[in-house]
């Protein structure tokens, strides 16, 4: 604030001893020359108060409302698909009755949405381009385990399927 208040005192003084050589060559008319006075020390004068009010001072008086607006985003999350999806990997792992129930029909969906082929309607068709392996996972007539506590498939098994999908 003090150092604006300098800058003015000396663009005012600058503008006077203009105005006092302006006036000693007298150029044009005394009424022209006051009014370029007069409109520069506006002009000054406008300069300070929008600095003034643009200062970071008049911003941290800001209304509930504006400091709402600018928070800071929440940090970027992970998809939630994502995380359902790792969770439902990590059970399937875990317990074999999630494996049947939640994971499979979770990577059968997606072997039939690569694939285009229903796996009720044309299921030898399907099992042709999947592959033995991975049919006798993603069949749709395949039994429950007798164990549903029982560990589910191995990490590298569903790795092994989901490779075989992205190839197709």
């Amino acid at each position: 604030m003090i150092a604006e208040r300098r800058r003015v005192a000396k663009l005012v003084g600058m503008t006077t001893v203009v105005l006092i050589v302006v006036l000693g060559l007298h150029p044009v008319s005394t009424e022209r020359i006051a009014a370029g006075y007069v409109l520069a020390l506006a002009a000054i004068g406008l300069g300070a108060v929008t600095r003034i009010l643009g200062a970071d001072s008049w911003h941290e008086r800001r209304s509930q409302f504006e400091h709402v607006l600018s928070r800071k985003q929440p940090e970027p999350t992970r998809p939630s698909d994502l995380v359902r999806i790792e969770r439902e990997i990590t059970f399937g792992t875990t317990s074999a009755g999630h494996l049947h129930t939640r994971l499979l029909p979770l990577l059968r969906e997606a072997a039939a949405a690569r694939l285009g082929i229903d796996f009720d309607l044309h299921p030898e068709r399907a099992r042709a381009v999947l592959g033995e392996e991975t049919w006798k996972l993603l069949r749709p007539d395949r039994p429950e385990p007798a164990d549903r506590n029982a560990p589910g498939l191995p990490l590298r098994s569903i790795r092994a399927v989901v490779d075989s999908l992205e190839r197709l």
